[in-house]
């Protein structure tokens, strides 16, 4: 009995915990749409021994239409934990005046090759906002990045990816200039530099209110980062006409 009374008073204290940070608390979407147009995707697979060449300079990389989306829970103003989904992929096609050695796998010159380059994210995101101004907000925190990536090649016949599937740590950001009830400008993103390699996805965007819950947004959105290790060498670059929205409940 001395224990139910006790589980029964430790549940009690716990839900008043959550009601209490909850009280304040806030969900939202973020909806972003537009088209992606890549600026360079160099690559050598292996790392070490493969060819290196280009999906936008040796082959044609076509724009595509993308969608993100994002969830928030923000508690008493800010602390706001996230989650987004963010999948990626660009075709390329063409040939090239001289063989590529791509994953163990030789595709010939001057053949007409097929390339799909994938780098699906998927993130999880805690920041607190250190700034909170009717004019200016500013946060900092930390991303959990999972990263879902394929790079493959087809040709006549012949046929070779590489996959990787990886945690990244990265710092997160939110700058926020409120201009007036109606319109603001959005500085927003994940970046981080080391040894290994580098990752930057940045949103510069105009927000405009339509209601109180309700704000459109408009900008440009830079995704940029790669890794040179024995396995993969890829650095890239992609360029997002961003258009969307942010509702909150």
């Amino acid at each position: 009995m001395k224990k139910n009374n006790f589980l029964i008073s430790a549940s009690f204290v716990v839900a008043v915990i959550f009601l209490h940070l909850t009280a304040k608390a806030q969900l939202s979407l973020d909806i972003e749409s537009g088209a992606i147009i890549a600026g360079y995707n160099d690559v050598r697979i292996p790392g070490n021994e493969g060819t290196l060449f280009s999906l936008t300079d040796d082959l044609n990389a076509k724009p595509t239409a993308f969608i993100r989306l994002r969830a928030g829970y923000t508690i008493k103003s800010r602390h706001t934990i996230s989650v987004l989904y963010a999948p990626l992929t660009v075709k390329s096609d063409g040939s090239t005046t001289f063989p590529i050695d791509f994953e163990r796998v030789t595709f010939p010159a001057n053949t007409p090759i097929d390339a799909s380059y994938t780098f699906n994210s998927y993130r999880i995101t805690y920041r607190y906002d250190f700034v909170k101004r009717p004019k200016f907000e500013f946060g900092l925190g930390f991303t959990a990045k999972i990263r879902d990536a394929e790079i493959a090649l087809t040709s006549q016949g012949l046929a070779s990816s590489k996959t990787n599937v990886g945690f990244v740590p990265i710092i997160n950001f939110r700058l926020n200039w409120i201009m007036n009830e109606k319109f603001g400008l959005l500085l927003e993103g994940d970046a981080l530099a080391a040894p290994q390699g580098r990752a930057e996805d940045v949103l510069l965007a105009a927000t405009y209110k339509i209601t109180r819950k309700i704000a459109l947004k408009a900008g440009y959105r830079i995704l940029e980062g790669g890794a040179d290790n024995d396995e993969v060498y890829n650095f890239s670059l992609f360029n997002y006409i961003s258009a969307g929205a942010i509702i909150v409940f």
